[in-house]
């Protein structure tokens, strides 16, 4: 057998609104192009819609994204059999060594594919679960299912949280062995600029006298922004300097706004609208403290990007946030629906700005070394090289 001196990688993903599981796809790609021994591609359907896209990434890198307009992310069985189709035509042409898929529809789709058209190795990234107790009996025995199902002919799984592992191992799917865990990274630096730009605050209509409480996510289901008004009805006849940043859009803004009018709450809360994944560190940085209460994470990069910005955070016991938001330490962890202890932690942190600095600057130092790009890319490349050369597919480089 001859060893391939270049890999062939093609990764696959529903689509590619601003979002963690596609930033971090975007970052691994990019990263990866400048590995001298990989060829990667990023397969993707289209991403059109209120929560934005992050295709311009690849304005100047045409040939690394192709699009696949069947590829969509309801299921759809007609056009589902065709994405199903024409990803198996490309690998069949495109020979790669390795097929990485990411997100629920395209992790089934494309692994099947990839299976059919005789793939040597076919990764799988979990960046958030596709079962849990966010949803009815039918929908998780349906994912728990097809996952089990496509588990059978992935070769390693890669989790954004040890959390994520131990979800899917209690669901009968995969084995210990299959799983490595590799934190979703980020450019570190932006965040670790991040101040409090007077300008920005002022553009954003907010005053030196208020207390901001940033949530950064999309406007969309299971996101916990219902859970944030709850508390924030608690909180605001103790802390009336209280202001909400939301920073992200979604399909649900006009009904939340509707809510906030309807509870005369609406001069409380502040909306970026859809915002570049570029322009998120500065934002962070009006931030006196950071909150996320989303029903369905792997493990949510508003924590560490917070933790790098200086911010203490304020989260739900949920999935991956313990992997980083230490009780006392960086942050504070709420039990879901708990809205009168969200409320007296903000109040507390509210009142306490020495305990914000001190949360802030230890979520910063222990960030700092877990958190970067390429720490996440020379991981995951270190990974396929490992996994290639077992299956004698990759020449090693000479030492």
């Amino acid at each position: 057998m001859t060893l391939a001196p270049q890999l062939r990688i093609h990764h696959v993903i529903t689509r590619l609104i601003i979002g963690g599981a596609q930033e971090n796809t975007v970052a691994t790609i990019i990263g990866l192009n400048e590995k001298p021994d990989i060829a990667v591609r990023l397969i993707s359907g289209l991403s059109r819609g209120p929560e934005g896209s992050l295709e311009n990434r690849f304005q100047n890198r045409l040939s690394l994204l192709q699009t696949v307009p069947e590829l969509v992310r309801p299921v759809h069985p007609w056009l589902d059999w065709r994405a199903l189709r024409r990803l198996t035509r490309i690998f069949r042409e495109d020979r790669p060594h390795i097929v990485h898929t990411h997100s629920g529809k395209a992790g089934i789709l494309g692994r099947m594919a990839a299976h059919r058209a005789g793939v040597p190795l076919i990764l799988h990234t979990i960046h958030g679960p596709s079962f849990g107790v966010f949803q009815s009996w039918l929908p998780n025995q349906l994912f728990k299912t097809a996952e089990r199902h496509a588990a059978r002919y992935t070769t390693h799984l890669i989790s954004v949280a040890d959390a994520m592992t131990d979800q899917y191992l209690a669901a009968g799917i995969g084995r210990r062995e299959q799983f490595t865990r590799i934190f979703s990274g980020f450019d570190l630096e932006p965040f670790l600029q991040a101040r409090n730009d007077a300008q920005l605050r002022k553009s954003c209509g907010l005053t030196p006298e208020h207390f901001v409480i940033a949530k950064l996510a999309r406007l969309s289901p299971l996101k916990g922004h219902d859970d944030l008004l709850a508390a924030a009805e608690k909180l605001i006849p103790r802390c009336p300097q209280a202001r909400f940043l939301l920073i992200g859009d979604g399909s649900l803004r006009a009904e939340f706004e509707q809510k906030l009018r309807t509870r005369r709450m609406d001069q409380y809360f502040v909306f970026t609208g859809v915002v570049d994944p570029t322009t998120v560190p500065e934002l962070l940085g009006l931030a006196d403290v950071v909150v996320h209460f989303s029903r369905r994470e792997g493990l949510p990069r508003a924590l560490p990007q917070a933790m790098a910005a200086g911010k203490p955070i304020v989260s739900y016991h949920l999935d991956g946030a313990p992997e980083v938001c230490f009780e006392g330490q960086t942050g504070f962890l709420i039990q879901p629906g708990a809205f009168d202890q969200i409320a007296a932690r903000l109040l507390q942190l509210a009142s306490d700005e020495k305990l914000r600095t001190r949360l802030g600057n230890a979520g910063r130092e222990w960030v700092r070394p877990r958190f970067s790009e390429r720490t996440m890319v020379d991981a995951i490349y270190d990974l396929y090289i490992r996994l290639a050369e077992a299956r004698l597919l990759h020449a090693p480089s000479p030492v």
